[in-house]
Parts: C-alpha cells; structure tokens; sequence
C-alpha cells in the first residue's frame, strides 16, 4: 500500500539520511524523494514516496518521524497516482553508488532528472572558470562564466548572448575540498524553471557534494 508522506526537516547534509533510516526501521520501503521547498531559514519540505506492508499503520511513520530531531510531518495520505518522484531518488542512488565520483555522477543524470538539455559543474582553477564535468551537449563556457560562480542560491540564470531562447538555472556549493563550484542546467526554449526545481536541484547538489567529501 503506498502512502506519500510530506516532512519538514533541517536542510543540513545528513539529515535525509536520518529520516529514511528512522523511516526503514519502522518498516517502510521508501520508492521515492522529491524536495518541494528549500526555505531560506534552513529548512526543507520532502514529500517522500513510502510503500507500507499490510499490517503496518500510518501512525507509526508519524511516530518515527518525530524521533527524529528537527522533523515535522505536514501530512500522510494514500497514493494511488504514478510519479515522477522516482527520479529525485534514481538521481541520489546514482552518485551514491560512487561516493567518490559523486558530482561527476549528477551531473550525468541531471537532463533526466529536470528534463534539461545540458548540465555542467564549473568551478575556478588558476582563476578562470573550467567546466569541470560536463554532458556531452553542453557547449563551451560562455566569456561571462565567471559571473555564475556569484550566485549565492539556486536561482534562474541571466541568459547568455549567443545562445538564443536557452534558459539557464545554477546552484552553489561547496566540494570536499572546500572549493566552491556551481551546477549549471539548461533547456532550450524554455519552459522557465520552477521555485520547487531550484529547489530540488540545490538540494541534490549539496546531497551530491556531501556524499563525496
């Protein structure tokens, strides 16, 4: 039987984990994650695909969530519907699976993930913007890259002179190494990118960059 569960919970790395170990230990099977809001005062809205046994309550996903510090659960409802959330998850089991090329892994998956053309991560090496890891679609660094590494949240990008009706979005974050760095998507000919997808993408991003530091 599937339930959505919808949480509240700090917006730190580690914090997700916690919930779905709380979640597995009390005897849900997690198919899916998909991060609806990333709040300005560090907190995230999860909606969280479960699959329950028969004879296991709702209730106690209540229960567990709130032994876990910091977790609010806004509702639990049945689901019957097919999602996209799948995705979110696909994404994280991808660079999961090689903690150590992590970044390099969601990069990869992102045009699925978000429905985009190209990603890339670009960060500075002798104090010029290098596309560190890119998707075979992505083009070459525009003269004004160095501009991305500003941002401070994820966030729609300016466009880029040359590259007519391509909308760009970026997220911030910070490598193992302390070195920050930016993901950049794009998708040709819009449509514009949602809040709740900078949302997702500045959350898998640090999730990404976590696992790999």
């Amino acid at each position: 039987m599937a339930f959505l569960l919808r949480v509240e919970l700090p917006d730190v790395p580690g914090s997700l984990g916690t919930l779905a170990t709380a979640l597995g230990s009390a005897g849900a099977d997690i198919e899916a994650i998909e991060i609806v809001e990333h709040r300005a005062d560090g907190v995230a809205v999860d909606d969280v695909l479960l699959e329950l046994p028969p004879h296991l309550m709702p209730d106690a996903l209540i229960t567990a969530c709130h032994e876990v510090e910091g977790v609010r659960v806004h509702w639990i409802s049945r689901y019957n519907a097919g999602a996209n959330l799948r995705l979110d998850l696909e994404a994280v089991e991808a660079f999961a699976a090689e903690p150590a090329r992590a970044l390099e892994r969601l990069v990869t998956v992102l045009p699925d993930t978000f429905r985009v053309d190209w990603a890339m991560s670009v960060r500075l090496q002798a104090g010029e913007p290098v596309a560190v890891h890119a998707t075979d679609a992505a083009p070459a660094l525009p003269d004004d890259a160095a501009s991305w590494l500003g941002i401070e949240t994820a966030c729609s990008l300016d466009p880029v002179p040359g590259w007519e009706q391509t909308v760009l979005a970026g997220t911030p974050a910070k490598s193992g190494d302390g070195e920050a760095f930016v993901v950049v998507v794009a998708r040709h000919g819009g449509p514009e990118f949602l809040a709740s997808e900078l949302a997702r993408l500045g959350h898998l991003t640090h999730l990404a960059a976590s696992v790999q530091s």
